[in-house]
């Protein structure tokens, strides 16, 4: 499996912004997940979703900010984020696992490459 996340960028606070995760590979039992990460942490669960049920979850702490969805005719899972802040300056991430969504990243097993996001205040 392989994934390729896009959509980070420089935005003011407020603003929304859609991240895509774009797989390929063999992946229809898998999660696919978006966690993000700052300088000298772990990085953080968002959000996932099932590729074969299309079942969500999505950490409490942005669940009235955040959705995730995906498009099967494009193998893209998308998280979009409102009103965003500057603590959600960050480089995401998009993830795959092989069953249910889990909120550990050490779970996933097939990682894209990140993209920035940041917010300006």
């Amino acid at each position: 499996v392989q994934l390729q996340a896009s959509g980070g960028g420089l935005v003011l606070t407020g603003s929304s912004l859609r991240l895509s995760c774009v797989a390929s590979g063999t992946f229809d039992t898998y999660t696919i997940a978006w966690f993000r990460q700052v300088p000298g942490e772990d990085r953080d669960f968002l959000a996932a979703v099932n590729w074969r049920s299309g079942r969500t979850n999505t950490a409490r702490s942005v669940y009235r900010r955040v959705t995730i969805s995906r498009a099967i005719a494009k193998n893209t899972v998308y998280l979009e984020m409102n009103r965003l802040k500057p603590e959600d300056t960050a480089v995401y991430y998009c993830a795959a696992r092989d069953g249910v969504a889990t909120v550990s990243q050490y779970d996933y097993e097939y990682w894209g490459q990140g993209t920035q996001v940041t917010v300006s205040s």
